[in-house]
């Protein structure tokens, strides 16, 4: 019945997805295997794409040529660029989305690219021979062969859903769980262990009183995240925000000694940086009131996602809850809250293209690894799929280094550091985040992916037009001066002091309070040199021009990194025979097998001089 394939992709979820488009689009023959054909790519959680570091994310996966920012864009109904108001390191975009048309979508481009073959059913278990994985076992006993096996199983793996004192099986509301790959696993000798997450209720848009709350638009200029001209949309919808108070805190407290996580009947930490309402006002007792962010789920339905209300208290406990909440009076539910707990295997014992040290061919990719959000799954499907594909075609593995991507710093963070709770994305995370913008994403990526085969050509042409225009527009104002007659009364209107003779446009453009776009709108000389240009070349000129020092001060501490991270490490390095080594070392080092001298470097418990002991004897 079933042919052999290059790569089967099990799970359909944010990371499954990009991994199958991304070995397909490459050449492989793909199988993508889910329980659920219906809820393909579903956003399981909150409707919403990007935001801080994770809009960075987003874009990343766009320039290299995943389908996240395509779909993002064809699915919103609100956009907003976040901290606009400091630097652009820390710019990331952010939309709100249609829930159903966002999954409509990427089954559709899924469905239009060559080499993805679909089936509907369980995998229960793997085909492992001689330490290698040749395909897998579904639920109606189908053996299904393929030179490699990415797994992204999501929250699935022997999910267990909790509500109140109530739980059940399943790996999120109305689907069952997945069970056989994590016995299977643990046989062969990894490591499992269990996290967990949860999702706020769903209210019924009708019965909520917007008028009591604050209302909050999206941006007048949609960037989106796609670098190629997606079409956005005409129109947004707004979302709104209001607040918790004691008396709702009161309530859920009443519920406290039936949660499942005070209970401890949930054993899975919890993610830190999304923590559950209940978990808030423990936590933070002192906090009078918590902010509640009440989004719409898409552009044809009432239902309403009440973010920051995460909870698992009883169903009763959560409906008295919120009907003390401004503009909640009347509240009625669709579906209350609940937490999920999983199985996860730790990520380091992963190698650095995702695939596992303990069986070849067999990679992993998103919630399996522990982390949590649709941006850090999808980034890790993607990275998972182009290194499937790279190994049945016997390719050197796609490794991205933490100076030249956020997805880089992700999964560098995985390997060499685990993770014990859901690892969340953050600028602070990035010690280049001068350099990892989110509006040079395109420059960074999209050549490297055109070379490998996944970028195309209109992606590329795109990038060397904006090459050009970019190089232009710095020419232009650092040859051009302006006299203080053209000039003046634009500064003047900036509030910052005007000049006596003529100056270089470049120079006043470093002035904090005066930007590009403002020059271009407002004074005549510039508005006409400019005309031609898109807006994204000009705004990527500014900050080239304005962020030069401290760009240049990072490219030149990359250099220096770039001096260990280019040591590399022989693939079957012998560590037993350093005796120099402590205990610890010898172990990390030998479970972890970090590819270069910098990674290693970066593992915890690593010391500078186990590096220094490991250089001496990597010369010898």
């Amino acid at each position: 019945m079933f042919k052999e394939y290059d790569v089967i992709v099990v799970g359909a979820g944010h990371a499954g997805c990009e991994a199958a488009a991304a070995a397909a689009n490459l050449g492989s023959k793909v199988l993508l295997v889910t329980m659920n054909m219906q809820t393909i790519a579903q956003m399981s959680c909150n409707p919403a794409m990007g935001g801080i570091a994770k809009g960075q994310i987003v874009r990343e996966i766009d320039a290299i040529g995943g389908y996240s920012g395509i779909v993002s864009d064809l699915s919103m109904i609100q956009f907003k660029m976040l901290n606009r108001s400091k630097g652009p390191a820390m710019w990331s975009p952010r939309s709100q989305n249609d829930r159903m048309v966002f999954s409509l979508k990427w089954r559709e481009m899924l469905e239009k690219t060559p080499n993805v073959d679909f089936y509907q059913d369980m995998v229960k278990g793997l085909l492992v021979k001689n330490g290698i994985c040749y395909g897998v076992e579904t639920g109606f006993g189908n053996k299904i062969k393929a030179k490699a096996v990415v797994l992204t199983n999501g929250t699935f793996l022997n999910g267990i859903i909790h509500i109140g004192e109530k739980n059940f099986g399943g790996g999120r509301m109305a689907e069952k769980s997945s069970s056989g790959i994590t016995e299977q696993l643990v046989s062969l000798g990894f490591v499992s262990d269990r996290l967990k997450t949860g999702t706020p209720p769903r209210i019924d848009g009708r019965s909520l009183d917007y008028s009591k709350m604050e209302e909050q638009h999206g941006d007048k200029e949609i960037v989106g995240f796609s670098f190629l001209n997606t079409e956005k949309p005409k129109k947004q919808k707004c979302c709104w925000i209001t607040y918790t108070n004691q008396n709702v805190h009161d309530i859920l407290k009443t519920g406290f000694e039936k949660s499942p996580m005070f209970s401890g009947r949930i054993d899975g930490v919890g993610p830190r940086y999304c923590p559950s309402i209940e978990d808030k006002i423990n936590r933070f007792a002192q906090r009078e009131r918590h902010q509640l962010f009440v989004e719409p789920e898409g552009w044809n339905t009432v239902e309403i996602y009440v973010n920051g209300f995460s909870t698992s208290l009883p169903e009763d406990v959560q409906q008295k809850a919120l009907q003390l909440i401004p503009g909640f009076e009347n509240a009625k539910m669709f579906r209350p809250g609940y937490a999920i707990e999983y199985d996860y295997f730790p990520p380091t014992q992963l190698k650095y293209s995702l695939e596992t040290q303990l069986i070849d061919n067999l990679l992993f990719a998103g919630q399996i690894n522990g982390t949590t959000g649709y941006e850090e799954a999808a980034c890790q499907g993607l990275i998972a799929g182009i290194n499937a594909h790279q190994k049945v075609k016997n390719l050197e593995p796609v490794i991205l280094k933490r100076s030249e991507a956020y997805i880089g710093v992700l999964i560098d963070d995985l390997i060499t550091k685990g993770t014990d709770e859901p690892y969340r994305m953050f600028t602070s995370r990035a010690e280049f985040r001068t350099l990892l913008r989110q509006d040079n994403a395109d420059l960074r990526l999209t050549e490297w992916s055109y070379k490998l085969g996944l970028a195309s050509e209109e992606r590329m042409q795109n990038v060397e037009k904006k090459k050009t225009e970019v190089d232009e527009i710095k020419t232009y104002l650092e040859e051009t001066n302006l006299s203080p007659e053209i000039i003046n009364p634009f500064l003047e209107s900036k509030s910052t002091a005007a000049i006596n003779e003529k100056q270089r446009a470049e120079r006043i453009l470093l002035r904090p309070n005066v930007e590009l776009v403002d020059l271009v709108e407002e004074v005549p000389d510039i508005k006409e040199r400019m005309k031609n240009y898109s807006n994204e070349s000009i705004e990527q000129a500014a900050i080239q021009i304005k962020y030069d020092t401290y760009i240049n001060k990072e490219k030149e501490l990359v250099e220096k990194m770039s001096e260990l991270e280019n040591l590399m490490i022989p693939e079957k390095f012998d560590y037993k025979k350093i005796k120099a080594f402590g205990n610890e070392a010898r172990e990390k080092l030998m479970r972890m097998l970090p590819r270069t001298l910098g990674q290693a470097s970066r593992i915890s418990g690593i010391t500078p001089s186990d590096i220094q002991i490991l250089m001496v004897y990597m010369k010898r």
